[in-house]
């Protein structure tokens, strides 16, 4: 499953990370994935700047699995920030999280959130999560034209 993309994830916990690589390799989802693991380099690969001045600026990815509780900037701040930002503001983001509050919900689409979704605790089920984002957002999902703001 491939239709060009880059998939940002923004996860601090190694555990999650090696789960959500196996679930989309799993998966067949063959996009490349980076890995950022606070809320600021998450905003410093996307912006372009500290550890990421050197990213190609035709690189933006297609989708950003972002968790809520991140080190550095929250996953809430992180989105805040991205949807007050014209470069990053159309960027789809699937907040990813194993949290269970319905505030935790609401607050995530308040501030625009393209979807929620909630970390499966078993495997098989995180893998068929992972198909259907890779299926959803990389395949049948329209971007915007690159350069729209």
């Amino acid at each position: 499953m491939n239709r060009t993309g880059i998939i940002l994830l923004v996860e601090d916990n190694p555990d999650d990370v090696e789960l959500t690589l196996r679930a989309f390799e799993r998966s067949q989802v063959v996009n490349q994935i980076v890995v950022v693991t606070d809320g600021q380099a998450a905003l410093d690969y996307l912006h372009r700047t500290g550890a990421y001045t050197d990213r190609d600026a035709g690189s933006t990815p297609a989708v950003i699995l972002l968790d809520l509780k991140l080190p550095k900037l929250d996953g809430l701040d992180v989105l805040r920030r991205l949807r007050a930002d014209e470069r990053t503001r159309r960027i789809p983001v699937v907040m990813l999280t194993s949290s269970r509050e319905d505030s935790d919900l609401l607050r995530s689409y308040d501030l625009g959130a393209n979807s929620f979704v909630r970390k499966p605790v078993d495997f098989a089920s995180f893998i068929e999560a992972a198909r259907h984002l890779g299926l959803y957002w990389l395949i049948l999902n329209e971007r915007p034209p690159d350069g729209a703001a």
